[in-house]
């Protein structure tokens, strides 16, 4: 059995020709949707705040930012656009790893990828990469470490931008091995920054840390040995209890567990979409209007409770982590897809508020991630089950159109159509290419 650093290393040596299609369609699907999602974010004040701290330091232009012409250091590009990739949470999840991959990731691998004009495809291939590394250490760090209190975004994020920047500089062996060690002295992210501009943040930050981490090895940098899983090495300090060897069987090319990636199709914490997705289908079936609703009774895996419950929401984001106000979202046919429906007036919104008061959720240890349960109780006494399990896989075919209409609702259907035309033609067209669709 390999270590996990031996792990880390093979999965940075796979060839671009050993990638199966399945698992870089997935890829692909992500540079799409991150495109997408950081476009339609780089407007929000978390943006303008890291686009002008980002501006104010001098440094080689050697990278796009997203809401400027002007370029920039690829540390400090990667540190702005995932921060401004994250701003509205409405990238992919993978629930495996407990973390959303494209944000902490792919800015670091276009900030590479452009700086050194490599071709476009290879911006997926080494996202790919690095997504899978990031998954399987954070299955490593298993959930104790999520629920202590790290976002495993920017901590095991920031190993998997670290190899996708570094395949990208094409590190051998020992200059990777050094990367993946210094980085676990800079990964971090804490999960008390959710609901403020602390969150996208974190996601900024485990992409800096990637860039960073790779040209230092580059140049030379001696880190420890192991400090993924060796001795006082990252997994040791961060997770009391952490996942088996398991966690590194099967390993890539044959199998890519981020191939299990999930994309949002409502602008709110992943956590609350099978609730969504429950209600919506007991609706199109049955017409019941909020006035009917008794009593709204869900059942979610019991680490939902410490992330997406927020009973009392004051502002349009924290609404975007609250299962209540949601439901009475979709009761009242408010837009959950559209991110400019997350105005602070929700908070405040009597409707809302009278309806969350029905809604009562539980956590029940043997209901997964990615399911919710529960019973919708009328005032004539019906009584009718729901529930939705997102870990069910969909078509491809079913997640381009999905991709595609959400790319429309915030971009525009031209820009969505133009973003989607290049990475349809990925093959043939460059790194800069793609960083030229960050801001047009």
């Amino acid at each position: 059995m390999p270590t996990p650093m031996q792990a880390l290393l093979s999965i940075a040596a796979i060839r671009a020709s050993e990638i199966p299609a399945t698992a870089r369609t997935m890829a692909r699907f992500s540079l799409f949707d991150w495109l997408v999602v950081a476009r339609a974010g780089s407007n929000e004040p978390v943006a303008g705040i890291v686009r002008d701290y980002a501006l104010s330091e001098a440094g080689t232009p050697s990278a796009s930012m997203f809401g400027t012409s002007t370029k920039l250091p690829a540390r400090n590009a990667a540190l702005a656009n995932g921060t401004i990739s994250h701003a509205l949470d409405y990238d992919d999840t993978h629930f495996a790893h407990v973390g959303h991959p494209s944000v902490a990731i792919m800015p670091a691998a276009i900030a590479i990828a452009e700086r050194e004009d490599l071709p476009a495809a290879a911006i997926a291939d080494a996202f790919l990469l690095g997504a899978e590394a990031s998954c399987r250490i954070g299955m490593a760090l298993g959930r104790q470490h999520y629920e202590k209190g790290f976002h495993q975004t920017a901590t095991a994020g920031a190993f998997g931008a670290t190899l996708a920047a570094g395949y990208l500089l094409e590190l051998g062996p020992e200059r990777m091995q050094a990367a993946l060690s210094l980085v676990s002295t800079r990964a971090s992210g804490l999960k008390s920054q959710f609901g403020t501009m602390g969150k996208p943040f974190n996601a900024g930050i485990a992409a800096s840390n990637g860039v960073e981490a790779a040209e230092l090895a580059r140049r030379g940098f001696v880190s420890c040995d192991d400090g993924v899983a060796g001795i006082q090495g990252f997994i040791e300090t961060h997770s009391d209890q952490p996942g088996g060897p398991e966690v590194w069987t099967n390993p890539p090319p044959d199998h890519f567990v981020f191939e299990d990636i999930k994309y949002k199709f409502h602008a709110c914490c992943h956590g609350t979409h099978a609730m969504i997705e429950a209600l919506l289908t007991s609706l199109r079936s049955h017409a019941i209007r909020p006035d009917d609703v008794a009593a709204l009774e869900l059942r979610v895996n019991p680490r939902w409770l410490r992330v997406c419950d927020i009973k009392s929401p004051r502002t349009g984001l924290e609404v975007k982590f609250s299962y209540a106000f949601l439901a009475a979202m979709v009761f009242h046919a408010i837009d959950t897809s559209n991110d400019t429906t997350y105005q602070d007036k929700l908070a405040t919104d009597p409707r809302l508020l009278a309806f969350a008061k029905k809604v009562r959720v539980t956590g029940d240890a043997a209901i997964g991630d990615m399911d919710t349960q529960g019973t919708l109780s009328t005032v004539d006494g019906t009584q009718k089950a729901i529930q939705h399990d997102l870990s069910r896989r969909l078509p491809d075919h079913v997640i381009e159109t999905g991709l595609r209409k959400k790319a429309a609702a915030l971009l525009g259907q031209p820009s969505a159509d133009r973003i989607w035309s290049a990475i349809s033609d990925l093959d043939h067209l460059t790194a800069r290419n793609i960083a030229a669709l960050m801001n047009g």
